[in-house]
C-alpha cells in the first residue's frame, strides 16, 4: 500500500519532517474530525430534499424492510468501526496501520452518509429503533442469527455480530504502542466479520438496485481488508479473536 500524506509542520532549520512522522496540530485534527462528522449528518438530512438522486436512487422510490432496516442497522455498525480507525489513525505509530484505517473510516463515513441519505428520502428513521436484523427473516444460519427466524419474520438480536462491547473499547483506549496496534486490528477484523453476513443477506434480498450494489461492494472491500487484517495479525505472531457466533 501507498503511504498516506498527511499534512504537518516544517522542523526545525526548515529540514522536512518525513512524511510519516508529520501530525497535524491536535486542534487542526479536531476540526477535521468534527467536519467529517457534521458533513455526513448535513449529507443525510438534506439530500433526501435537495436532490432528485441520492446515490443513485430516486426521491420517489420507498425502500423495502431489507433497504430500511439494512441502511439503519449498517449505519449503526459503521459508526463504531469509524471510532476504532479513527483512534488508529492517530495513535498507531505504523505507517500501514494508519493508512488502513484512514481507508476504513473515510470509506465507511462516506457509506454512512449514503445510507443516511436513503432512509430520509424513503421517510424512514435514521437509526433502529428496535432490535437489530430483524429485517433478516429466514437467516438463522447465518452468525449471531441461530434461533431467531420464527416463520416469516425474525426476533432480531440485542447486539449485533462483531461489535466491539463498551469494555472492548476502554481496552483499545488504555493500550498504546504494539499493543493498541494488534487489539484494534482484532477488534476490527471482528468487527468486519461480523458486519459481512448482514451486507451478503443485503445484497440478496434488497428491493432497490442501488442498495443491493453497496451491499456487494462492502462484501467486497471489507473481504480484502478482512484478509490484509489476518495477515497482519499473522505476521505479529497472533491470532485473531474468535469469528462472532
Amino acid at each position: 500500500m501507498a503511504e498516506a500524506i498527511v499534512h504537518g509542520e516544517v522542523g526545525a532549520g526548515n529540514a522536512e519532517v518525513p512524511i510519516s512522522s508529520r501530525r497535524p496540530a491536535p486542534w487542526i485534527r479536531m476540526m477535521l474530525a468534527s467536519g467529517a462528522v457534521l458533513a455526513v449528518l448535513l449529507l443525510g438530512a438534506a439530500l433526501g430534499t435537495a436532490l432528485p438522486l441520492v446515490g443513485g436512487v430516486s426521491a420517489h422510490s420507498e425502500g423495502g424492510p431489507v433497504d430500511v432496516g439494512f441502511a439503519q442497522d449498517m449505519s449503526v455498525h459503521h459508526r463504531q468501526a469509524v471510532l476504532m480507525a479513527g483512534l488508529a489513525r492517530d495513535r498507531s505509530a505504523d505507517p500501514a496501520l494508519r493508512l488502513l484505517a484512514f481507508d476504513i473510516e473515510t470509506n465507511q463515513l462516506e457509506q454512512i452518509g449514503q445510507m443516511q441519505g436513503w432512509l430520509s428520502l424513503w421517510n424512514a428513521a435514521a437509526l433502529p429503533t428496535g432490535r437489530y436484523m430483524t429485517w433478516m427473516t429466514g437467516a438463522d444460519s447465518m452468525p449471531g442469527m441461530a434461533g431467531m427466524a420464527h416463520g416469516s419474520g425474525s426476533a432480531g438480536v440485542a447486539a449485533m455480530p462483531g461489535m466491539a462491547s463498551p469494555a472492548d473499547l476502554d481496552r483499545l483506549r488504555a493500550a498504546s504502542g504494539a499493543q493498541f496496534d494488534m487489539l484494534f486490528l482484532q477488534l476490527m477484523l471482528r468487527h468486519h466479520q461480523g458486519g459481512a453476513p448482514m451486507a451478503q443477506y443485503a445484497a440478496q434480498h434488497g428491493e432497490i438496485p442501488q442498495v443491493r450494489n453497496l451491499a456487494e461492494k462492502m462484501v467486497v472491500s471489507q473481504g480484502a481488508e478482512s484478509e490484509y487484517m489476518a495477515q497482519l495479525i499473522t505476521q505479529r505472531g497472533a491470532q485473531p479473536l474468535p469469528p462472532p457466533r
